[in-house]
């Protein structure tokens, strides 16, 4: 089972880089699989650690994905590392093994920490509709535009019906990447 997380690395100087990330686990460890290349991999080799946010902002997912990935973070407790300010709840992670791949490189992690800060209110539709919207902004480069087309119209119902002032917001985000990604190609 994949799992729809906000990963916090640090580079060497201590900046975070926040980027949505599903995440398994395998035999008790934490599986990271980032794509190479990417600053999210960098990180993880360099400081071998990194925190896991469980979140229902789906802003933050939508904000990583069309440029908006400023958030507010602290420090973490027994990493050197950043949580995020609007997290439900956070596990800090240091890298036990890594297994090189030329595509996607996997990081074992063990959980050293956790902690949970708010209580999750329920599911909202619209928030899983942001989450795959994004998901489907992170592939535009790979899918025909009648695939994301038909997909939007379908997850539109959801943000229509159930979408809150967050969900409308990064929904509004996802369109206008998809808008500009477009006009760029043409």
């Amino acid at each position: 089972m994949i799992f729809e997380t906000v990963v916090i690395t640090v580079d060497a100087d201590g900046s975070p880089h926040i980027a949505p990330m599903g995440i398994r686990e395998e035999d008790d460890l934490v599986l990271l699989a980032p794509f190479r290349p990417s600053t999210t991999l960098n990180n993880l080799v360099g400081t071998g650690a990194a925190v896991v946010n469980l979140t229902d902002d789906v802003r933050i997912i939508a904000g990583c994905l069309t440029g908006r990935r400023e958030w507010p973070t602290r420090a973490a407790t027994r990493i050197r590392g950043r949580v995020l300010e609007q997290t439900l709840a956070h596990r800090e992670l240091e890298v036990e093994r890594m297994e090189d791949d030329g595509v996607r490189p996997k990081f074992y992690c063990r959980e050293v920490y956790a902690a949970n800060h708010w209580s999750f209110q329920g599911f909202n539709r619209a928030q899983a509709a942001v989450v795959e919207g994004a998901i489907l902004v992170s592939r535009l480069h790979m899918l025909p535009a009648e695939k994301i087309d038909t997909e939007l119209a379908y997850l539109r119902i959801a943000i229509e019906k159930t979408a809150g002032a967050r969900e409308q917001e990064a929904w509004g985000w996802l369109l206008e990447r998809i808008a500009e990604y477009r006009a760029d190609v043409s």
